[in-house]
């Protein structure tokens, strides 16, 4: 059985020793995975580690306020901001392959992180891989921005404390670290985050639209009481033909996706409630303008992956 206060003993001792007195950075994205390698490397390195935020545009609604809030007022983190989203978004103009969406932002996402690393003087990035990660990556699934996302030349090492966890074990460490609910508890989110929700060609006005669309399904499905491993939006490619009011429109396809797992590597599709479902419809169509159709994704793991690209 999983000791999670044996393994926050050997994890912190771990750190302490492989980074010893000099500064790493923390690849801090908000999600359970990289919150529990920060608090493990706070707790390891206290004033020698450096939490970093990289807002690249593609976060969840109200995402950088929460993650201010959590980790630099109430626990005491030294974190540091960095607003990239206009470098991101540059970065993926005409870019359709997810693959090589993925590899771009793994690439940015380092070259910012050697960036701020070179302000704090730190040698050291730590990161959040889980062991879904780096499985996915080597068996060709795809690729994580965390580990096939990574240049060959890149200057800092690596500490990767949870990497031989699964999902349901990094949960029972952040509740034994005591973690508020909102961290321990949070549905799984990308490392691309947005940008991999939406098929295609990523652009602003995209990302806005998937951005609202997975925080209305994502307030629906907590308001019915559900728990699922993941519950998001994506948009899907093209437009289709719809009537908002008496007037002919032509809009895009919302998927939504809601699944239960125990370690991500098999999920099967939630038979949400139909109410709940319309709901989802209703709000997404009525309160995103672009928007004039919702379509639930039915499909286990495998066949398909649980995110779309």
């Amino acid at each position: 059985m999983f000791d999670a206060k044996k393994f926050i003993e050997e994890a912190v001792k771990e750190i302490r020793e492989q980074v010893g007195e000099e500064t790493a950075i923390i690849a801090l994205s908000g999600g359970v995975d990289s919150s529990v390698a920060a608090t493990l490397a706070h707790r390891a390195l206290g004033k020698h580690l450096v939490a970093v935020f990289v807002n690249h545009g593609f976060m969840r609604k109200g995402e950088e306020e929460e993650i201010v809030e959590i980790f630099k007022n109430k626990l005491g983190m030294n974190l540091r901001v960095v607003h990239a989203q206009e470098r991101f978004f540059k970065a993926l103009e005409g870019v359709r392959d997810p693959e090589e969406k993925r590899k771009i932002i793994g690439r940015i996402f380092i070259e910012v992180f050697e960036e701020e690393a070179a302000k704090v003087g730190a040698k050291y990035l730590v990161q959040g891989t889980i062991a879904p990660d780096w499985i996915e990556s080597s068996g060709g699934i795809k690729s994580h921005h965390n580990v096939a996302g990574l240049p060959s030349g890149m200057v800092l090492e690596l500490v990767e404390p949870l990497r031989d966890l699964y999902k349901d074990e990094v949960r029972i460490v952040a509740r034994e670290l005591g973690l508020p609910e909102s961290i321990s508890e949070r549905m799984p989110f990308p490392g691309p985050g947005l940008a991999v929700r939406v098929i295609g060609e990523v652009t602003p006005e995209k990302v806005e639209i998937v951005r609202e669309a997975n925080a209305i399904v994502e307030e629906e499905i907590k308001k019915a009481k559900l728990k699922p491993w993941q519950a998001f939006a994506a948009l899907l490619e093209g437009k289709t033909v719809g009537v908002k009011g008496d007037i002919r429109d032509y809009g895009y396809t919302i998927a939504v996706r809601v699944v239960e797992s125990v370690d991500a590597m098999t999920a099967t599709a939630m038979q949400v409630p139909w109410e709940v479902l319309k709901r989802i419809q209703k709000r997404i169509t009525r309160e995103i303008p672009g928007v004039t159709r919702v379509l639930y994704d039915i499909t286990d793991k495998p066949p398909a992956t649980i995110e779309y690209e």
